[in-house]
């Protein structure tokens, strides 16, 4: 899964960097020149999506008008990447929550899982509360998941194991923060799954959101 994955998150990620490249040029110029504009704006990334989260409520995009989202795909039996992207993310955003509450209380994050067949809301729960207490763990029927996808530029599959219920699923490998309205502002760091998931990438999450939530 890893190399298929890491893949997948490389085109996408290359791709966005091509499309972006040319108004990051712009950006940090000396003198009185404005402040850098979101890296993601005006990436045609994110949109209206229906799912159920692991309190079995119907959850909408709309649900989260006004509050920035910090938002990432992938599943609750992954072996390796998902859990530790996760606790970079979700330490990185409990320390700029350390640093500046009422401006990490702006930030929802959300965990949409690409494998509904098995993350079930009573399988969400218990995974998405070992990371931190608001993280909502979103799942919904095979259309509404690819649907979801679809609007982050996400791309996923199935991996057959040796049984059919342990399987992999390979997906793309990024982290959204999105504006209170809804549109792309940045991809929040995620290295390569061995680097200290104790100091260096929370603290690298922190920095990010901390350049772009106001």
């Amino acid at each position: 899964m890893m190399n298929i994955a890491n893949m997948g998150q490389s085109f996408v990620r290359a791709s966005l960097i091509l499309a972006f490249g040319a108004a990051l040029a712009g950006c940090g110029a000396p003198g009185d020149a404005p402040a850098a504009r979101p890296p993601l704006e005006g990436a045609r990334i994110g949109g209206p999506f229906t799912l159920t989260d692991q309190n079995g409520r119907t959850v909408k995009d709309s649900d989260f008008a006004g509050q920035y989202r910090l938002v990432y795909f992938g599943y609750s039996f992954c072996p390796d990447v998902c859990p530790v992207d996760l606790q970079k993310l979700m330490r990185g955003l409990a320390q700029f929550e350390k640093s500046d509450a009422a401006r990490g209380a702006k930030v929802q994050p959300l965990f949409i899982s690409v494998d509904p067949a098995r993350d079930t809301p009573a399988a969400l729960g218990p995974f998405v509360a070992r990371y931190h207490p608001r993280l909502l763990g979103l799942t919904g029927t095979p259309e509404q998941v690819a649907a979801a996808a679809k609007a982050y530029v996400i791309t996923y599959n199935k991996v057959e194991g040796s049984a059919p219920d342990r399987y992999l699923m390979a997906h793309t490998q990024l982290a959204f923060l999105m504006g209170p309205d809804g549109k792309p502002l940045a991809l929040l760091p995620l290295d390569d799954p061995r680097t200290d998931v104790d100091e260096g990438a929370p603290a690298a999450v922190a920095a990010e959101l901390a350049k772009w939530v106001a």
